[in-house]
């Protein structure tokens, strides 16, 4: 796919070096031969091609914050300071790595939640997985700001926390989706037509990865962009805004 002139892609991968291990075993060194062979085939398979690489996307899900478990979330910077430089090592310069949160307030609020980061030097794009209901009074309710202005009690939204914070780091929409119960469509089209002002306002978010899907594995949720004629005509008009005209490469 991201071989196709015609309809050129970025590939965004991501990858959980730690299944069936842990966070700590890994940056110990005790998967080297896993990360080693994945450097050995994305050389031999995907040649120079910059692509973007996440590792073991959204951990505040997976954090376990008991001493000693493993999943600690020291342990995922540490697995991921580890994994980068390792693949460093064996000659992987292509890869453009994004730290991805899912940026939810009851992670935010978690007294762990910084100790996540595994440093700028590792990380060149910081990203975002979130997701907005497109019925009222669901929960998480609203529209493309939201998503991004969701924060901790007291603490600053998401997005200024990684555009200060981190200001040197592009940030990606890395998911995004506007969603309603399966089999029970909703207009989506606020939702899509929100996305350009916010994005004209906040120039820290260099891309955005749409999501879709008509059942998520995880919930009752149609994420599709075309669950009704309306949703897919909106998200049409946003997709062809020239903002999105990049050239790739």
């Amino acid at each position: 796919m991201t071989s196709d002139p015609a309809n050129p892609r970025v590939l965004l991968t991501n990858w959980k070096i730690a299944y069936g291990s842990s966070w700590a075993k890994v940056a110990k060194g005790e998967q080297d031969k896993r990360i080693d062979a994945f450097a050995a085939r994305i050389k031999k398979d995907y040649g120079d091609k910059k692509f973007f690489l996440v590792l073991n996307h959204e951990p505040e899900n997976d954090v376990i914050a008991k001493k000693g478990s493993g999943w600690e979330a020291k342990d995922f910077a540490a697995m991921y300071r580890h994994t980068i430089k390792r693949l460093e090592s064996k000659g992987v310069d292509n890869a453009i790595n994004v730290m991805a949160y899912m940026g939810n307030e009851k992670w935010m609020a978690q007294s762990w939640w910084a100790d996540l980061y595994p440093g700028d030097d590792v990380v060149d794009w910081i990203g975002l997985d979130s997701y907005v209901s497109a019925e009222k009074g669901a929960y998480h309710y609203g529209q493309f700001a939201d998503l991004l202005d969701r924060k901790a009690p007291n603490g600053p939204t998401f997005y200024d926390w990684a555009t200060k914070k981190h200001a040197s780091k592009p940030l990606m929409i890395a998911e995004w989706g506007v969603y309603h119960r399966i089999g029970k469509p909703v207009d989506k089209t606020a939702g899509y037509n929100s996305v350009l002002p916010e994005l004209a306002k906040r120039p820290g978010i260099k891309a955005i990865v749409y999501f879709d899907t008509k059942n998520d594995d995880e919930g009752d949720r149609d994420i599709s962009i075309d669950s009704t004629k309306n949703n897919l005509a909106a998200f049409k008009k946003l997709a062809a805004n020239p903002i999105f005209n990049v050239k790739i490469g």
